[in-house]
């Protein structure tokens, strides 16, 4: 993991354990990548209770709840199913925000409309999840990298905000 990440890993560690939040993952073509980041990070295991990796869809459907047509019509490569993957993770696992990742990192496995590289990350809680495209074909280990990253960026991003608003309303 490279310099960047743990620092990331480790910001997104104070603001769970201050605000005492809890946090797990629904990942498919990061493979882990994201719960490794988090976890790598000691006393990780106050608020991050797990991830689920759904590397096929019949995982996505069964474990996360993910809608069977949304997948059919528009692939498991959307930003519908990202944001299903989130709310399904936070669901499953009982947790305050979830990360989720699906795409296609390489060097197989797009298409003309879907190419390799395209992964949507997502993150939240059951009631609002944001969410961001990355579509850069570095190669599949690069590629995995790339989204790792973003999705740790979005998700401290997304605890800023609701710490602040947390902050607010007190």
């Amino acid at each position: 993991m490279d310099f960047e990440s743990k620092i990331i890993s480790r910001e997104i560690s104070q603001l769970l354990w201050e605000m005492e939040k809890t946090v797990s993952t629904a990942e498919s073509c990061t493979g882990g990548r994201i719960a490794e980041a988090i976890i790598s990070v000691p006393g990780a295991s106050k608020y991050f209770k797990g991830g689920i990796i759904s590397y096929v869809d019949e995982i996505k459907i069964s474990l996360l709840g993910v809608d069977a047509t949304v997948l059919e019509e528009k692939s498991a490569v959307c930003e519908e199913v990202a944001n299903q993957m989130v709310v399904g993770a936070c669901k499953a696992l009982n947790t305050d925000y979830a990360i989720a990742a699906t795409g296609y990192a390489g060097p197989g496995g797009g298409s003309k409309d879907i190419p390799v590289g395209t992964i949507w990350l997502a993150c939240g809680t059951m009631e609002r999840q944001v969410s961001i495209m990355v579509q850069e074909d570095h190669g599949r280990d690069i590629n995995l990298a790339i989204a790792t990253n973003k999705a740790m960026q979005m998700f401290l991003d997304f605890l800023k905000s609701d710490a602040d608003s947390m902050k607010e309303t007190v």
